[in-house]
């Protein structure tokens, strides 16, 4: 008996998925692209911003090391 709630849970999560992805409202091609672009624009401040912080570590740790010689 096992095998077969297994079979009808099965069946009853597939029906229940699909019923919600019935309830979706998917972006629009506009939509998208705007999500998109704003993706990017965040990746590239984000990278930018980790880019001068580990310049900023690299420089203090340099002036440092230079201090004691290394």
């Amino acid at each position: 008996m096992a095998a077969i709630d297994k079979v009808r849970e099965t069946r009853t999560f597939i029906e229940e998925s699909w019923g919600e992805l019935q309830k979706v409202t998917w972006p629009d091609r506009d939509q998208l692209q705007n999500a998109t672009l704003v993706v990017i624009a965040f990746t590239i401040v984000i990278s930018l911003v980790i880019w001068m912080m580990d310049g900023a570590v690299r420089f203090i740790l340099n002036q440092i090391l230079g201090i004691f010689g290394a």
